[in-house]
């Protein structure tokens, strides 16, 4: 498998209100960027639609370090929050519904195609990808609040 880095971030004024999400995918010395957003969104959606556009870009199964500053995202798999709500029909362990699921269950899938390895980074510290993939989310949603 080959092995891709990404890098993700998600934007959103207003929650809900108009969002965006960049990603830059790094394979083997090539790099491409990545990103999209919605007129009336939240910033957990565009943080998960980051991941998940991301990962529908590859071709074929990668290895895959993915660096993200949600930590929305990155408990949500590697604490198993997903799968369990998933079991659960999408309920939280205090009965109440999961939000996303529609993505939260997107996601399930496509790690079931890649090997993916999360590693979440404090946002707006520097972190050359994830300032880049923020100014990309962030004129995404622009783009859709009419800005």
């Amino acid at each position: 498998m080959k092995l891709v880095e990404i890098f993700t971030d998600g934007a959103c004024s207003g929650n809900p209100g108009a969002g965006g999400w960049g990603a830059i995918l790094r394979c083997e010395g090539y790099e491409k960027e990545i990103s999209g957003g919605a007129a009336h969104t939240t910033n957990n959606r565009m943080e998960l639609m980051g991941v998940i556009s991301a990962l529908k870009a590859l071709k074929y199964p990668c290895r895959v370090i993915l660096t993200t500053d949600s930590k929305y995202v990155v408990d949500g798999i590697t604490k198993n929050w997903a799968k369990s709500w998933r079991a659960k029909g999408w309920k939280k362990s205090d009965g109440k519904p999961a939000l996303n699921p529609d993505l939260w269950g997107e996601l399930l899938e496509l790690l079931e195609v890649h090997d993916v390895e999360f590693r979440w980074i404090k946002g707006h510290a520097g972190h050359a990808e994830n300032e880049r993939c923020d100014t990309l989310a962030v004129m995404q949603r622009d783009k859709f609040s009419g800005k």
